[in-house]
């Protein structure tokens, strides 16, 4: 190794540099800081943060009320920062300045009616944070074949208002393309260049760095998304590895390189790019794995290796484009393998599956000696590793999962692991007759329940059977524990004339119609609709007919137990007239309760007609003169407030 050069901008950027100072000065001033989610994607960064007393929590609920809590730089929506102002902790936000500006842009054009493109990773925390601050609808996108799919599914996108950003760290030559598909004359589609420049100029600058190197390091912590599209960017031009740190250049299989590029991630630290550096530079222990003397004469005689069609070889991957990819098969011939021998899946690229420097196994599909060239299939052999799978699953009954591609005549299909996974109609788990379109692109647990073993590696699966399982599962979990009196969260799972029925999560059990309110209700949609959640409890369990009976009114609701707490004997109440009989009046006292006036209560005289005297509706002025508990029956009367009323005008007369 003759030279080690690092790119001219690696390691931390403005944005995650002013949050690790941030958490730092914080742990100085002897606050208990605690940082929402890892504050950098360096596993280095975050133990010595640890260890210096900064927690990381991943909620808002997690932290202690006397804690400092720092919001770091990938943001986060605005729902976040009310969950904080409730919980009463004072706040650090580091939030990238440019992460800031998306927040602000996607904030404004969704309260302009646009709709928001994303272009970035849906699950990580950036994005999340963007999409916090959305107010309308909005699409994340991970790269322009997603993108195309999305118009194509789409296609009255183009008559609304479009507003385009990026995540910060995404990939700038993924960018460009995104570009390619956006339509550039409409005036009512906006794009915004939101894409870091301290990313851009760090993924040139590797780019440019990788163009002249055998081998490129690109030092950083996995799961930074920054670091990651440095690795991707490099390996385009050279072989290429990711490490975290310098302890893993040990176990390298380093090839002979004489030029050695190293770039950093945003989250990486300077010092331990120095540490990278300075190891390379010494070399230490870096070339023990290269210095196994070479047989020349065995690699003579494997160059002049025959290799025949159907025959299985290893090939290492020198050189990949947008249709192909060449490998190295150590013998005299040049091996090609075509896009549609790499893989079945249309949406991807050459470079989504392979890197320059990886070694694959593939089959041999066409030798050609005169020119020294041979086709080659990487999709044969994960057909076969797949099948192979996929026997074993239907042998053991495992559980796999794949994303449906295709609606076709009496079922549909999906590929898993290049194995075709026919599922009919009546497998699929949906009531007889429902659309099968709502299944299309949805990820599906299967299990396989038929094998074509004539060679054509194609198998029958099911939904329903995991469904199946599932439910059988969780209705012998409930048996298992369930008791009178005990409460559950359930959700409505459809309405009858008597009821209503409820999912626990994998059995049903039906709340009557008197048990969902203490009112009388004609039917249960005046008080629940499908899909509501409900909190029931117990009334009545039969395991051997496999029924269960719930209650949802609650002891403290009923309106007897109110009103006897609230009314008394001789109490003086207003109550509406609600209905008339021969016999007197109904008036409600409060909702839920009636008394009854009876005809001989109405008024001081005799009263022949009810109607006479009262009319629903009518507001009244009685005295409750009994209240029987056993019957739940009120007799109320206006005739004593009237008699109450002459007795006191005859007491002022004769005083």
């Amino acid at each position: 190794m003759n030279k080690v050069t690092v790119a001219k901008s690696a390691g931390f950027c403005f944005g995650v540099d002013r949050a690790v100072k941030m958490v730092y000065n914080e742990l100085e001033s002897n606050t208990k800081v605690a940082t929402l989610g890892p504050i950098i994607h360096n596993q280095d960064v975050v133990k010595d943060m640890n260890e210096k007393g900064a927690r990381v929590v991943d909620s808002v609920e997690e932290l202690c009320p006397d804690e400092t809590v720092v919001i770091r730089s990938h943001g986060v929506g605005r729902a976040v920062y009310d969950e904080i102002e409730k919980k009463g902790c004072r706040m650090l936000d580091a939030t990238c300045p440019f992460v800031a500006k998306i927040h602000k842009i996607v904030a404004e054009k969704s309260k302009e009616g646009y709709l928001i493109l994303i272009a970035g990773d849906v699950n990580h925390p950036e994005i999340q944070g963007i999409i916090g601050h959305c107010e309308q609808n909005y699409y994340v996108f991970k790269d322009n074949v997603e993108l195309k799919h999305v118009f194509r599914k789409n296609e009255n996108f183009f008559k609304k208002k479009l507003a385009f950003v990026a995540q910060t760290t995404y990939n700038i030559i993924e960018w460009e393309e995104c570009l390619k598909v956006i339509p550039q004359d409409n005036p009512d589609i906006v794009i915004f260049d939101t894409i870091c420049s301290a990313t851009d100029t760090r993924q040139s600058d590797a780019a440019e760095l990788a163009r002249n190197s055998d081998v490129m390091l690109v030092v950083g912590g996995r799961h930074s998304s920054n670091t990651v599209k440095l690795f991707e960017v490099c390996s385009r031009y050279c072989k290429t590895y990711h490490i975290e740190n310098s302890d893993e250049l040990s176990s390298l299989m380093l090839p002979y390189a004489c030029k050695i590029g190293i770039t950093a991630g945003a989250s990486t630290p300077a010092y331990i790019i120095e540490e990278v550096q300075t190891t390379m530079t010494e070399n230490v222990n870096l070339t023990a794995n290269q210095d196994e003397e070479i047989d020349f004469a065995e690699a003579l005689d494997q160059s002049f290796k025959k290799i025949h069609t159907g025959e299985k070889v290893e090939g290492l991957v020198v050189s990949v484009d947008n249709a192909e990819i060449t490998v190295d098969l150590g013998t005299k011939h040049t091996g090609y393998v075509k896009l549609e021998d790499l893989t079945d899946d249309s949406t991807k690229k050459p470079e989504d599956i392979v890197s320059v420097g990886d070694k694959i196994e593939l089959i041999v599909i066409k030798v050609n000696d005169s020119e020294g060239t041979v086709a080659l299939s990487k999709r044969k052999v994960d057909e076969q590793a797949g099948y192979d799978t996929v026997v074993k699953a239907k042998e053991e009954g495992t559980v796999l999962e794949g994303t449906v591609s295709r609606i076709v005549n009496k079922g549909v299909t999906l590929n898993y692991m290049g194995v075709r996974i026919f599922i009919p109609a009546s497998q699929t788990g949906l009531p007889r007759g429902a659309e099968l379109d709502q299944l299309n692109k949805q990820k599906v647990q299967f299990k396989i329940i038929e094998v074509d073993e004539g060679g054509k590696k194609r198998a029958v699966g099911s939904i329903k059977a995991v469904d199946s399982a599932k439910k059988e599962e969780a209705r012998a979990a409930f048996w298992a524990d369930a008791e009178i009196g005990k409460t559950y969260v359930g959700k409505v799972k459809s309405l009858t004339s008597f009821g209503a029925f409820v999912d626990l999560g994998g059995i049903d059990g039906m709340v009557h119609i008197s048990e969902l309110s203490w009112k009388r209700i004609k039917h249960p949609s005046e008080v629940v609709s499908v899909g509501d959640t409900l909190e029931v409890y117990i009334k009545d369990l039969n395991a051997e007919e496999n029924r269960i009976s719930l209650g949802f009114k609650k002891a403290e609701d009923n309106p007897w137990e109110i009103f006897k707490a609230q009314y008394a004997v001789d109490d003086v109440v207003k109550a509406t007239i609600v209905s008339i009989t021969s016999f007197g009046a109904f008036a409600q006292i409060i909702d839920g309760v009636d008394g009854l006036i009876h005809i001989s209560q109405l008024a001081d005289k005799k009263v022949e007609n009810v109607k006479d005297i009262v009319s629903v509706g009518d507001v009244v002025d009685v005295k409750i003169i009994d209240i029987d508990d056993e019957s739940k029956r009120i007799s109320i009367s206006i005739r004593e407030l009237l008699e109450d009323a002459a007795d006191e005008d005859a007491a002022e007369d004769e005083e």
